[in-house]
């Protein structure tokens, strides 16, 4: 792959990044800057690879990093591993500045900040990548090319459900989750959001949500402010879905996820899909265990190297973008849209 001798900086150190740092190691782009208001933060993650990183410029100050040479070459791209209510702030920072930007989701906490950062992108030229890389799993894919084949014929409908587990130490051994202003949400902006963001990706071809009606409520965390449950159905056009989302599940449970065709059925558990046709023909597909292995945990997906890969090779062919701003807008507003309708208590328009 040429890259043309990109270079990127990593900001935010918090256990999402070691996926960023390994995929870069992995693909060849050399990591030329790290950055995280933890001095032991940075100084954890140099050491974890020190076979790669001891050349790299370190910082305390995502403003100092942006405003800086970064080890004497310069930044192309900035990796925003950050806490929510920071990435649109940083990532505007950079796109101002012509870098291109790699954010982990959600891309925002508010839609109106989703809609900033898409405007700094435009305005410069540089690119925006929203990190759903769960789209890229060989399930997600197999799902997503038989839709589109309509050999299953009309959608009718679907579900999804995400039943996890986060204890109390979740949320008290950190600084910004369990909070509106800072993680934006619970449940749904934090942990489920992928599997939203999956539903919108396979229903691609009938068109974003048009509207939700959902509600949501904080049933077993007292010590946050924010959701632990939500329910709801989601409409794409005519099209229903319904959702349920909970984060007090004694354990992780297998996410999943179910669309109805005139003449099937897929369904997603976890990274595998079994696809159902009316003739009685079944096909599955799910992700290669050796690929699981090197990233990350299950509910996090396996598939960051191949989303990360992808914006990296399209970036240097001067080719599309995969997942770029506007596709995480459709997913920032679907999530944030759920949050109006519940305390609206009433059908929102998206």
């Amino acid at each position: 792959m040429k890259t043309h001798n990109y270079r990127a900086a990593i900001i935010g150190l918090g256990g999402i990044s070691d996926v960023h740092i390994k995929s870069l190691i992995d693909i060849g782009i050399p990591i030329a800057a790290l950055c995280d208001n933890k001095p032991n933060h940075v100084a954890a993650m140099v050491d974890k690879h020190k076979d790669h990183l001891q050349e790299c410029a370190t910082y305390t100050d995502y403003n100092e990093l942006l405003n800086s040479d970064s080890a004497d070459g310069g930044i192309d791209v900035l990796h925003i591993c950050l806490p929510h209510y920071l990435h649109a702030p940083v990532a505007i920072a950079a796109l101002e500045k012509g870098i291109h930007v790699v954010c982990e989701k959600p891309m925002a906490t508010a839609v109106n900040d989703a809609e900033d950062m898409i405007a700094a992108a435009k305005k410069t030229g540089a690119r925006l990548e929203v990190i759903f890389q769960n789209r890229f799993n060989p399930g997600s894919q197999a799902i997503k090319k038989a839709i589109e084949s309509r050999e299953l014929g009309k959608v009718l409908g679907g579900w999804l459900q995400v039943t996890w587990h986060r204890d109390e130490t979740y949320y008290t051994n950190s600084d910004w989750r369990g909070r509106w202003e800072t993680e934006g949400g619970g449940v749904l902006i934090n942990q489920s959001i992928h599997t939203f963001d999956l539903m919108n990706y396979f229903l691609a071809s009938i068109g974003a949500p048009t509207a939700v009606y959902g509600s949501i409520a904080n049933r077993a965390h007292p010590l946050i402010e924010v959701e632990d449950v939500a329910e709801g159905v989601i409409f794409y056009g005519d099209v229903k879905v319904s959702f349920f989302a909970n984060n007090y599940h004694p354990y992780n449970a297998p996410v999943r996820l179910e669309i109805i065709c005139e003449k099937g059925k897929l369904a997603l558990r976890d990274d595998t899909a079994t696809i159902t046709y009316a003739d009685g023909r079944i096909e599955t597909c799910s992700t290669d265990d050796t690929t699981a292995l090197l990233y990350g945990k299950s509910y996090w997906g396996y598939s960051h190297i191949k989303q990360i890969k992808a914006f990296y090779e399209n970036l240097a062919s001067g080719t599309g973008q995969l997942v770029c701003g506007e596709d995480g807008l459709i997913t920032q507003r679907l999530i944030n849209g759920i949050y109006e309708s519940a305390r609206l208590c009433e059908v929102y328009s998206i």
